[in-house]
């Protein structure tokens, strides 16, 4: 073998796709775990209690919402660590009577993964238990989701100009939060999703109002009125069956 050929694999670095947290107490917090979520839209259903029963049998984790822009409509939130259920456990139940009987939606499908930023003080609450609990909080039952992708231009920027673009989006989520009106979901779905985009968000509530007024302050920041390529399609629903809520 070549010396020079074997000191370059040797030495080359591995790439480490691990989520990654604040240290704590000097120790590095890493994790292989994420919480994926997917969105799927049908229409035609005249019975949500069937489709509940059906669901309640499969052994997957989620919420059944009625859909607010459609009398007929509902969508299923699946939530699992294990993406291999989105082509095993997920198929078999929208083969599944009655769900194999309505009319399916995908173009408001939406899938996405949880994800760090390196500063989460718990990561593994951060990737796996917030997620879940605000999305199947009994008290929170309203829920708009929706997917966004930013234009190009926005990674051009310096990490300096981003980081104050995107402050200015999570400063009206956060105050919304400690009001007690909204919380976010937010996930990434780079490359998972059929429109390329970059994110998912889920917004719950305990009323209606707060949902709407939020994407309204949202529209005025930087991040949605230059930097956005596409926003929505728009999922408004009300939870009409929910996995119970995790204790923590």
């Amino acid at each position: 073998m070549n010396p020079s050929t074997y000191s370059h694999e040797t030495t080359e670095e591995r790439v480490d796709i691990r989520e990654k947290g604040a240290p704590v107490e000097g120790v590095p917090q890493v994790s292989d775990k994420r919480l994926y979520c997917q969105l799927q839209v049908f229409t035609g259903c005249r019975d949500p209690k069937l489709v509940q029963e059906l669901f309640q049998r499969s052994g997957l984790e989620g919420v059944i919402y009625l859909n607010m822009n459609d009398p007929y409509g509902i969508g299923i939130l699946v939530l699992t660590e294990n993406p291999a259920d989105f082509v095993e456990k997920t198929r078999n139940l929208y083969t599944s009577k009655p769900l194999i009987d309505f009319t399916h939606q995908p173009e408001m499908t939406m899938i996405g993964r949880s994800y760090s930023t390196g500063h989460e003080p718990d990561l593994e609450d951060w990737l796996l238990r917030q997620p879940r609990r605000r999305a199947l909080n009994p008290e929170w039952p309203w829920a708009i989701w929706y997917p966004l992708r930013r234009r190009g231009e926005f990674e051009l920027l310096a990490k300096a100009d981003q980081g104050k673009i995107i402050m200015e989006h999570a400063i009206i989520g956060k105050s919304y939060g400690r009001s007690g009106y909204v919380q976010d979901i937010r996930l990434a779905c780079q490359g998972l999703d059929k429109n390329d985009n970059d994110f998912l968000l889920g917004l719950v509530s305990r009323e209606l109002f707060p949902l709407s007024r939020i994407v309204q302050e949202m529209r005025k920041t930087q991040q949605t009125a230059k930097y956005l390529e596409s926003l929505g399609p728009f999922f408004v629903g009300k939870v009409f069956w929910q996995s119970p809520a995790p204790s923590k």
